[in-house]
């Protein structure tokens, strides 16, 4: 009998298991519960509990490190004068917002209605003790990771509209820590130092709030779109808020809610950590985690990242035509290109998006199967919200236009209602537009096989505007009632357009530049989540200048934005000195620009060698999907050496290394490499010529590493660190 029963006690305890409905989480070590009135958020990692007293105030009372058992978060009762220089807690109001004008907040006073287990999470319903509307509030947790994912949910349960305003949709106040005396505020993509008061912008994707006496800190991210970010830091004492933009600033969000309806905001996110001097850990480890694994973002969901990328704009801008192309189509192909893309010039205006017959008289159509004959990919740039007055479709279709206050028509792009000599005006993403120009793109795509489009110019604010109220939309018949409400619209109108793109054309790699944006050099975890790329920049200085830029801006937006996402332009293949450019591209997306026909043959082979490297490492090591900071390399800076690592930190297998000196006199650096399987052995060899530098285990290379010499006031080289097998 006892050996039945030790025989068939998996069997047992599975269908035990199933019959009383265990969680998958459970086994991932992820807990949550409310119970007696206490939410309990818990994984291996951390702990958070959030409480719903008999007041009906809803507040955070804990949030801990399970490992040394760190408080982070502590309530009045537990407060000690002694531990006033650490972060302890008075009274967290857990979220805040206007709801016509008046002020509610997690004290207001709130009655339990119900609670529903969703995956990785929880969602809370609330019913206002004061009024008429009821709240959710989701909360997700996930393995390993020291975060707390959060969102907002309300209800309007009037007979008329609720107009909400000024929303924080994460509120921790922190009592003990003042006004940040003791803290470094890590903004700019948790990259410069701020210290005092502090109110985020478009660029706060990520904030770290490190106490560096007591090395610890916490990170808070901000998932709304572009100009709507808003994360404040110390504005009240110990008061740490992530959100949406509060009404009196330039870009102030606002929703109208219909009665019997709900709105759900963007998602916000906080997490902990300790033990550590330096802030921008947190950055290459959880935060690094989260986006790649949970965020959602679209690159990771492309089945074949693009390596070397080739677009027409520079130096060309305008002057194209079908001749130039398949002189171009056959350098860029001798380069190793994998990607074309033909940028403005092609088409016959903006809006109608016809072919231009003069410059094209075929046609894209050959041109499009002459480039796929190379074995590289098609792809077009086209303005997402930019219809010339010329156009027909600005002609017949008035109501579709963005609108100033006084009700006439608006370019939203520039201060100038002119785009490079021709009047334009903007169009508007909430209304029948948005089907309009996706019928435009999808017809490129089923009839001309476009693989890749490039979507460009100002669809909420501009990035060349210096008129802040030059944002938004006035108009009273679009699918907004006013200019505050229909900024947010507007950027989800765009996301809605790039996710039936993407669902209609699966293999369209869509990149949202900056322009879209709505401000230089802006990318944020709200686009990764629904465009494959960004590009960034234009840089048009050579060598060594541009290659400094390139990679001041990788490092300044990685690790919190996925590295193959940046799609940094504007450096030239025919740069006498394009390899350093070329090297410097490794570290985000590499993008190229300039008349490949000036190359000679050599030079193109050359070129093709290294684009052949990239494509080999990509399929070894999957290195675009990870990016992290090379330890004991900073910024990137004349005087310095600066570098970059891309190591698959799933598989252990290795990756790349980009390590520069720029103008600098120290002529050797010892070169370490993190996240390593510490007794694996590994071959690091150079680029593209596989020369060995290195032979070791991966804790030799993390502790002692190996000696890299230049002799050259500017040199950069590439290497491969490979996993024994």
């Amino acid at each position: 009998m006892y050996k039945i029963a030790t025989l068939y006690k998996p069997f047992f305890i599975l269908f035990l298991l199933l019959i009383i409905g265990i969680n998958s989480s459970i086994f991932a070590q992820v807990k949550i519960s409310f119970k007696n009135n206490v939410l309990l958020l818990e994984n291996s990692v951390f702990q958070r509990k959030i409480n719903l007293d008999s007041n009906g105030k809803l507040t955070t009372i804990s949030y801990k490190l399970l490992k040394d058992n760190e408080e982070f978060i502590q309530n009045n009762k537990n407060f000690n004068k002694k531990d006033s220089d650490k972060f302890t807690v008075s009274t967290s109001d857990e979220f805040s917002f206007l709801l016509n004008d008046k002020k509610h907040t997690g004290l207001s006073g709130w009655d339990y209605n119900s609670h529903k287990y969703i995956k990785d999470g929880i969602k809370l319903f609330l019913k206002s003790k004061t009024s008429n509307f009821n709240i959710a509030i989701t909360y997700l947790v996930y393995p390993n990771l020291p975060m707390v994912r959060k969102k907002i949910e309300i209800f309007n349960t009037y007979n008329k509209e609720l107009k909400i305003e000024s929303l924080d949709v994460e509120r921790l106040k922190i009592a003990g820590g003042g006004v940040g005396t003791a803290s470094w505020i890590m903004n700019d993509y948790g990259r410069q130092k701020h210290l005092g008061q502090f109110i985020g912008n478009c660029y706060d994707p990520v904030v770290v709030v490190h106490n560096h006496k007591e090395r610890k800190g916490i990170f808070l991210g901000n998932e709304a779109p572009g100009v709507m970010k808003r994360t404040s830091v110390f504005l009240q004492q110990s008061l740490l808020t992530v959100g949406l933009t509060h009404i009196e600033q330039n870009f102030g969000f606002r929703k109208w809610i219909k009665p019997n309806t709900s709105w759900e905001s963007t998602w916000v996110f906080s997490g902990i950590y300790n033990n550590t001097d330096d802030p921008s850990k947190i950055l290459n480890t959880s935060v690094n985690d989260y986006v790649r694994k949970h965020l959602g973002a679209r690159i990771f969901q492309v089945k074949e990242m693009p390596t070397f990328v080739y677009n027409t704009w520079a130096p060309f801008k305008h002057n194209i035509n079908e001749k130039m192309m398949y002189s171009l189509i056959d350098a860029a192909a001798e380069c190793g290109v994998q990607e074309f893309i033909i940028d403005d010039g092609w088409q016959d205006s903006y809006g109608d998006w016809g072919v231009n017959k003069e410059k094209f008289p075929n046609g894209l159509k050959p041109i499009f199967d002459y480039i796929k004959s190379k074995g590289m990919k098609p792809g077009v740039w086209i303005s997402l919200c930019s219809a010339e007055t010329k156009s027909e479709v600005y002609k017949n279709h008035p109501e579709w236009t963005v609108k100033k206050a006084n009700g006439d028509d608006i370019n939203l792009h520039t201060d100038k209602e002119q785009l490079y000599g021709w009047e334009s005006k903007s169009m508007c993403l909430t209304t029948g537009w948005r089907d309009y120009i996706k019928n435009v793109i999808l017809k490129m795509v089923n009839e001309y096989g476009l693989e890749y489009i490039k979507g460009d110019f100002a669809a909420v604010t501009g990035a060349y505007t210096s008129d802040k109220t030059r944002s938004g939309c006035h108009a009273k018949n679009h699918n907004h009632k006013d200019r505050n409400e229909s900024m947010l619209e507007m950027y989800q109108g765009t996301w809605q357009l790039f996710d039936e793109l993407h669902e209609a054309a699966p293999n369209l790699f869509i990149d949202c530049t900056f322009e879209t944006m709505g401000a230089l050099h802006l990318i944020d975890l709200a686009m990764c989540k629904h465009a494959d790329g960004n590009w960034l920049s234009n840089f048009v200085d050579t060598a060594p200048l541009g290659s400094l830029k390139v990679r001041k801006l990788a490092w300044s937006r990685t690790p919190t934005i996925p590295a193959a996402s940046m799609v940094i332009g504007n450096q030239g293949l025919d740069d006498p000195n394009f390899m350093f450019s070329m090297k410097s591209l490794a570290g985000a997306l590499p993008i190229v620009l300039g008349d490949p026909r000036n190359l000679t043959s050599e030079k193109r082979k050359e070129i093709k060698e290294m684009a052949s490297w990239l494509k080999e490492m990509q399929n070894s090591h999957n290195f675009m999907t990870y990016r992290q900071d090379l330890p004991g390399f900073g910024e990137p800076q004349d005087g310095f050496w600066d570098g970059f690592q891309r190591i698959n930190t799933a598989t252990k297998s290795g990756g790349i290394i980009g390590v520069f000196k720029q103008k600098s006199f120290q002529k050797e650096m010892w070169v370490t490499v993190n996240y390593l399987d510490p007794k694996a052995t590994y071959k690091v060899t150079l680029a593209p010529n596989k020369k060995k530098v290195f032979k070791g285990i991966g804790e030799e290379l993390h502790t002692k590493g190996f000696k890299v010499k230049f002799k050259e006031h500017f040199q950069g080289e590439l290497y491969e660190v490979q996993k024994e097998k």
